[in-house]
């Protein structure tokens, strides 16, 4: 057996206010499943299997391409003494910086593998996040547009976004926060979503949780290549070395799509298009010592719809473009050895906008430039038998500007330390943290959480913590700006049962939350702390594997978002949220076929309640069939009943649409 140092510390080892629930409702129309299901399955399967005529059936695929080795007694992962290997979804590093086992924490925390993007297939990301336990999405368009992740229904901009180690919040934005539109599966190969405030390891931004992002490193080559409905063509490739003392990953991709109509009742289809590229690369420069780097680059275009001249009044088409260009990337060193660990580096984030209206000319009408520099410290010491002391400090320099404002900058420096016991069956771990800002002072940031194992596959899990949010460089500077901001606050806990984990034949969980959050901005003339909101409600989950070839998984959320200045509901949250995924590989040739359902109720699409968005209900099928060792087919059918619907008022959403493509592996 080889064991190979990995980044990160990781080795691989080679070889509420209502009292009832309302009932979900579908679109205006109501559709037969079982009818569909079988119809679009017989097309897909027919359409692949004549295309393959006598392959073998592969294995069945791992949760994982690779293990991870953590300590047995449940300590530090990435020890190569008495250690055990784990799948890549039972690890996680959102919960302190540092890689350790799910079943050790009490936080909630969901795990994408690169197996599961496989089976979703796509580019559009947001396909597999739906699928996670208390997540709601809002897109203004097709493709590439701007696109907002609710977890446990805070602000989309209240998710702490991280891409290989680096947070990508965009400095500029009005709100701060990363626009997931911009971001594609391709190069991806795992993310984490831990729902519930962590501002006590992660500090500023983290109220509503923390969303990791972690690019392909794997060995060998790789590539893909897709083509679909509204001319959408996604390629993407990836080369991995992995040597003794080092590996390199390289990764990147384009995507392009002829589009929807944004506006929801336009007849001019607006593209996107992006090319994007990932590298990553450590170095062992002794026994302890590595040296890691990644960097990302990523060029968007998107067409979108606005007001035209002279009225500024109506919703219409409009010949209306933006440009992005995101880069990042960070440096570092990890240390581990003599029960510590240290990983310490130099990070970057810098997003820049364009805004154009052909029917000005050809130049920019507003251009908009953010960018931070992060500086981090985490480390971990093994203080006794059972203790654990986590600690870490960083710094942050931010800065923005527009075609109307001048530069401004501003700097926040925090550190933090979180004591832990990890016993046989009791994890207990609390912390605090301390920020100092140059404009508002010091916030101080409590957080608990653990776990107990109750035998049998069942644990009990709990976690209590406090988050912040500094007001944005545009809130404080910008238009309507107003340097006596305060942070944006919040107090959040849950607590849940869960039996087995993924990997296990059964999985069951459930959770219940609760999320207060005190001086939000809001703007009127001028920004201003003055909403406080709640968000409460329960998460079920759970997968079943019927037998070595049929698997089937749900997630069900409850969610109660409102206002509680006004009573209102807050936007675009719906209460019911429901999402059901099927997989079965037949004995015909290796061939796989799924289904996806995702159900969403009403919700509002404005603060004051007055625009309803209509419940819908999704049905996509999936297929894949094996052509060689090194090659595969697949395809899939969205939106199969063709159902109407929209995520925010007045914005276009697909209809039925079919997509297929070919993966390569050496």
């Amino acid at each position: 057996m080889t064991v190979v140092p990995q980044p990160g510390g990781v080795y691989r080892v080679q070889a509420g206010s209502r009292e009832f629930v309302r009932a979900l409702r579908l679109e205006r129309h109501s559709f037969k499943l079982e009818e569909c299901c079988v119809k679009y399955l017989l097309l897909l399967s027919c359409s692949l299997v004549v295309a393959s005529p006598a392959w073998a059936q592969g294995p069945k695929p791992t949760t994982s391409a690779s293990a991870v080795l953590c300590d047995e007694d449940g300590g530090s992962c990435g020890n190569v003494d008495g250690v055990r290997a784990l799948p890549d979804d039972e690890i996680t590093v959102t919960a302190t910086g540092l890689w350790e086992r799910r079943d050790k924490i009490g936080q909630s925390i969901s795990v994408i593998t690169a197996d599961d993007l496989q089976a979703v297939q796509g580019p559009d990301l947001t396909r597999s996040l739906e699928r996670l336990p208390g997540v709601s999405l809002a897109r203004s368009g097709g493709l590439g547009s701007q696109t907002s992740l609710f977890v446990r229904g805070a602000n989309s901009e209240q998710l702490l976004v991280l891409i290989d180690g680096v947070r990508v919040e965009d400095t500029a934005a009005p709100s701060g926060g990363f626009d997931l539109g911009t971001l594609l599966s391709g190069g991806i190969t795992r993310i984490e979503l831990l729902r519930g405030s962590n501002s006590l390891a992660w500090g500023s931004d983290a109220i509503g949780g923390v969303l990791a992002v972690t690019t392909d490193t794997g060995s060998g080559a790789r590539g893909s290549i897709e083509y679909g409905a509204h001319d959408t063509l996604d390629a993407n490739g990836s080369l991995g070395l992995i040597g003794e003392r080092y590996d390199l990953g390289l990764s990147g991709g384009y995507t392009h799509s002829d589009g929807i109509s944004a506006f929801a009742g336009g007849s001019e289809a607006d593209p996107f298009r992006q090319w994007h590229v990932n590298a990553r690369a450590s170095a062992n420069l002794t026994s302890e010592l590595k040296l890691v780097a990644a960097g990302r680059y990523a060029g968007s275009k998107i067409d979108f719809d606005g007001y035209p001249a002279p009225t500024y009044s109506v919703f219409a088409d409009t010949p209306e473009y933006q440009t992005t260009r995101q880069a990042s990337g960070r440096t570092g060193l990890e240390y581990s050895g003599n029960g510590i660990q240290l990983s310490a580096g130099v990070a970057m984030s810098d997003t820049r906008r364009a805004y154009y209206d052909p029917t000005y000319g050809s130049a920019p009408n507003f251009n908009t430039i953010g960018r931070s520099v992060h500086a981090d410290l985490t480390g971990r010491a093994d203080l006794a038998e059972h203790w654990r002391l986590d600690f870490g400090g960083d710094a942050d320099w931010s800065r923005f500007s527009t075609t109307f404002d001048p530069r401004q900058t501003t700097r926040i420096i925090g550190a933090h330390a979180l004591l832990g016991y990890h016993g046989d069956r009791l994890n207990l771990t609390a912390g605090a943290r301390i920020d100092d800002h140059d404009r508002f002072g010091s916030h101080t940031t409590l957080g608990a959480n653990g776990s107990f194992d109750l035998g049998h596959g069942w644990r009990l899990r709990g976690s209590w913590g406090q988050g912040f949010k500094a007001p944005t460089l545009a809130q404080l500077y910008g238009y309507g700006g107003n340097t006596a901001l305060k942070p944006e606050t919040s107090e959040a806990f849950d607590a849940g049962i869960e039996l087995g984990d993924r990997n296990a034949r059964f999985h069951l969980a459930a959770t219940a939350f609760r999320r207060d959050s005190r001086d939000l901005i809001d703007y009127s003339t001028g920004y201003f702390n003055v909403s406080r909101a709640r968000a409460q409600g329960v998460e079920l989950e759970g997968s079943a594997q019927i037998d070595d070839n049929f698997t089937v998984s749900a997630a069900y959320t409850y969610l109660e978002a409102t206002n509680r200045s006004t009573g209102k509901d807050l936007a675009r949250r719906p209460r019911n949220l429901v999402s059901v995924s099927a997989d079965w590989t037949t004995p015909l040739q290796g061939l796989k076929l799924g289904a996806d359902v995702r159900m969403v109720s009403d919700s509002f699409d404005d603060r004051g309640n007055f625009t309803r968005l209509d419940g819908y209900g999704l049905l996509t099928l999936r297929a894949s069939v094996p052509l060689s060792e090194h090659f595969e087919l697949y395809g899939r059918v969205e939106n199969v009943t063709d159902a109407a619907y929209q995520t925010v008022a007045g914005y276009g959403t697909y209809g039925r649409s079919a997509y297929g493509g070919v993966r390569v592996k050496w």
